[in-house]
């Protein structure tokens, strides 16, 4: 039987599309902020914003009418008929966001506009008025969302810690913070100020948002043209981080995610990083709205391009023109200066006598004459033709030898032990090559060693038997607020593996103890290195967190690939490595070694 669902079901079913978590919320009210006009807005959260989420602002308001409707499904002031969804400039416009809201949280209203003398006091539950009066308050408005999901408990088990939602939170309220740096803005969580940020140039608000450290680094980006133009920063090579860090892309001030327009930015870079560094952006591209389709994602993070190949090939040639013009990119200059074109060298001719004056002189004769030590043979800066038959002979075997590695790479595992009878090779500073019996084995590295710390960190943490490392001189560690609540997240597993880590301001954190076996002095990028991983690549594994961190620690401490190992470390690794629970596969899934068996040895080496 088909039936109409009742209003309140309904909206709670809409809801989930828009509301998932509390930074969902924040982010729909910060965008009204901003839409209404405001230069000052203020968020206030308590339980990371379980409790409360709460946005001030001075903008100018609603009427009592408005404040009524806005609660209301498909209620909007920003669309009239559909071709207006093809010119929109605002930030909030679907008409959903506060019906939203009002479905599956409570909400306590409070409005003015400047031409009216009183402001309106609107309280909500289950998406109906449940309380309505005037109210003397400022011009602007305060919308609260309190207890989200009281009346969905299953929704509400579905969140995550306080310090994951927090996260999320001041993402999204510094997103919107860097797309607006003339609004000031402020953020407050259970009673502390976490930012104040006044208002000023993009470059402030960077600096004040990703950290001071950026001060110095920030390259300017500005190109227009009749169809887009672009503006923003880019960080200077030296700045990169080894994993996604600081990068936004914002079309028409509105926030997204673009990879396609990631790789123009790499690209961009291309030859000025190593392969495994990626640099910072706060990049803004405005254009006409129709050319931009932002309703193919339901958060409009998610946006398609009418011509994205225009705008691939604008963003990469507007950073390259950036680096240049700082003298990051190599350039060559074809243009001498004044003061070289006045030299007697460059304004006197040549003649036939003052080349035989030259010819005469005591240091050509050294230069020209046979058997002095400093003579220059006229052919020698042709290559010596006895030099290609061994170039194209090594250049053989070098190729020779990455196919036979991968060959074997690609056979069945064999287990072995690392016993004094074994024979045992470095191959290229990356790989280990041992024969056994009737057999052969090639090992990754980097690979085993980072199979042997995650066993190593696991069974720490399930022992609880980690050993610290005291700290002579303890370091402190100051963050953004964004990844000082992510180290409180990470603490309790941290400690379990070793770290001492002690908090010692709402951003700062004191470094007391590090694992026993990690380097002193590097425990402050070994924890930055583990938070930009955490805040880019925790989506893509579902595992639990401290399996996450275990696997992120054992990336950063393993042996990599080209580093010189003794025969006694080669065979150490490898008796370590078949001790483990699973020795045949590194912790992110890449094959620790392959086996070769006589018969398949014979087999490679039958052609011959």
């Amino acid at each position: 039987m088909i039936q109409i669902l009742p209003d309140h079901i309904a909206n709670q079913i809409a809801a989930g599309e828009v509301i998932q978590r509390p930074a969902s919320a924040v982010k729909e009210l910060l965008e009204n902020a901003v839409d209404a006009g405001a230069s000052s807005i203020d968020l206030i959260i308590q339980d990371a914003g379980k409790s409360l989420v709460q946005v001030v602002d001075n903008g100018k308001g609603m009427s009592v009418e408005d404040a009524r409707l806005c609660i209301a499904r498909h209620a909007t002031s920003k669309i009239s008929s559909i071709e207006d969804l093809f010119h929109i400039r605002t930030m909030g416009f679907r008409g959903e966001a506060l019906a939203s809201i009002a479905a599956v949280a409570q909400v306590e209203l409070k409005t003015k506009q400047a031409t009216n003398q009183a402001g309106i006091f609107i309280e909500v539950e289950h998406s109906a008025i449940t309380r309505e009066e005037p109210i003397g308050v400022a011009t602007g408005t305060s919308l609260a969302m309190k207890n989200l999901f009281f009346n969905i408990p299953a929704r509400r088990n579905f969140l995550k810690s306080n310090a994951a939602e927090m996260r999320h939170i001041v993402e999204e309220f510094t997103r919107v913070a860097l797309a607006f740096p003339a609004i000031q803005f402020s953020l407050h969580a259970n009673n502390q100020q976490l930012y104040q940020l006044e208002s000023g140039s993009l470059k402030q608000r960077i600096v004040q948002l990703l950290g001071n450290n950026y001060a110095s680094k920030l390259v300017g980006v500005q190109e227009e043209t009749d169809y887009l133009t672009i503006r923003g920063f880019v960080g200077k090579p030296d700045s990169a981080r080894k994993t996604r860090g600081d990068q936004y892309f914002f079309v028409n001030n509105r926030f997204i995610k673009s990879s396609y327009l990631h790789h123009a930015v790499m690209n961009a870079f291309q030859a000025l990083l190593p392969a495994d560094h990626f640099p910072l952006y706060v990049l803004f591209i405005d254009l006409d709205p129709q050319q931009v389709d932002i309703n193919v994602h339901p958060t409009k993070q998610e946006i398609k391009f009418e011509d994205e190949k225009i705008v691939y090939a604008f963003v990469q040639a507007a950073i390259r023109h950036a680096l240049a013009q700082f003298s990051i990119t190599p350039t060559l200059d074809f243009e001498l200066d004044a003061s070289i074109q006045q030299l007697d060298s460059i304004q006197q001719p040549f003649t036939a006598q003052t080349r035989s004056a030259i010819q005469e002189g005591n240091l050509y004769q050294h230069f020209t004459k046979k058997n002095q030590a400093h003579r220059i043979e006229p052919d020698s800066m042709q290559p010596a033709k006895n030099w290609k038959p061994f170039q194209s002979v090594a250049a053989a075997y070098n190729s020779n030898i990455k196919e036979d590695a991968i060959a074997v790479t690609k056979l069945d595992l064999h287990p072995a032990t690392a016993s004094d009878s074994i024979s045992v090779f470095q191959l290229l500073n990356s790989y280990i090559l041992f024969s056994q019996a009737s057999t052969c084995t090639l090992i990754d590295q980097q690979a085993a060693h980072e199979r042997i710390l995650y066993e190593k960190f696991i069974q720490q943490r399930a022992n609880k038997k980690a050993t610290t490392q005291p700290s002579l001189f303890p370091s402190t560690l100051s963050l953004n607020a964004a990844d000082a609540s992510l180290l409180e997240e990470l603490l309790l597993d941290l400690t379990a593996v070793g770290f001492l880590i002690q908090k010692i301001e709402t951003t700062k954190f004191q470094i007391q103890g590090i694992p026993a076996g990690f380097e002193n002095g590097k425990e402050e990028s070994i924890l930055e290195a583990v938070l930009e991983e955490y805040k880019h690549f925790n989506t893509a594994l579902a595992l639990p967190l401290h399996e996450k961190l275990c696997r992120s620690l054992a990336r950063q401490q393993a042996l990599k690939l080209g580093t010189v190992l003794s025969e006694r470390e080669m065979k150490q690794l490898i008796t370590d490595l078949f001790a483990c629970n699973q020795p045949h596969m590194s912790p992110f899934g890449v094959p620790v070694f392959r086996t070769l068996q006589k018969d398949e040895i014979e087999q490679l080496l039958a052609n011959r």
